[in-house]
């Protein structure tokens, strides 16, 4: 018996030192999370517009930027102009085509950081079609503990693609020869991460019945 207790607290130990020191997942909240774009109207001006919608999760050991891991989906169908024609056109076949391509993606494959920011890179894939694109962001911020108990953290991040790389080709040509909609997209993420549970607590073991006396 005393073999198989050391034997036990030698695989435990092990364990401690091969495991990923706070490692943890992160969730991205919806509710405090933003996708936002700006991109050319008119060859003049800049039109903006977010996607209400974003969800996903980080996986990231708190202290090094370089073993991140990014998964995120947006909600094409969220997306909020404050001009709803103009979201229903953006909507269609002519952009987003969201009735085929509901959800926009993004995974990452590489994090650098470079002095309190980070470079990451990973494929997007948008109205079916996946492309590496490259963002740099600042953050995690400190982690912080919400009156409820969570422990939080936020992180910024921005990129430009262009719309055309992912089959977004609609635009029409004034006569002075500019676009009406510029193919350059400026991208701002901005995440509000919740650190969730590293395990479920393990479930308490059943008590033994006890005994009846006799005769009851």
């Amino acid at each position: 018996m005393r073999v198989w207790k050391n034997v036990a607290f030698a695989a435990v130990a092990l364990l401690a030192v091969v495991a990923p020191a706070g490692a943890a997942t992160w969730a991205i909240d919806g509710s405090h999370s933003n996708v936002s774009f700006t991109v050319k109207h008119l060859m003049i001006t800049n039109v903006r517009g977010e996607f209400s919608k974003v969800s996903g999760t980080v996986e990231f050991d708190g202290k090094d930027v370089s073993t991140a891991k990014v998964e995120a989906t947006i909600d094409a169908a969220s997306i909020d102009t404050r001009e709803p024609k103009r979201d229903d056109h953006i909507r269609s076949a002519d952009f987003l085509d969201t009735a085929n391509h509901p959800t926009i993606t993004f995974k990452s494959k590489q994090v650098t950081p470079a002095g309190g920011r980070f470079t990451m890179v990973g494929d997007m894939t948008l109205r079916g079609v996946t492309k590496e694109v490259k963002l740099e962001a600042e953050g995690p911020t400190p982690e912080i503990k919400d009156p409820w108990g969570n422990t939080r953290v936020g992180v910024t991040a921005t990129g430009t693609i262009n719309r055309k790389d992912f089959g977004v080709n609609w635009s029409k040509t004034m006569d002075t020869g500019g676009l009406v909609v510029g193919d350059e997209i400026k991208v701002t993420i901005d995440l509000e991460l919740v650190r969730k549970a590293d395990a479920a607590k393990p479930a308490e073991a059943a008590k033994p019945a006890e005994a009846k006396p006799a005769g009851k």
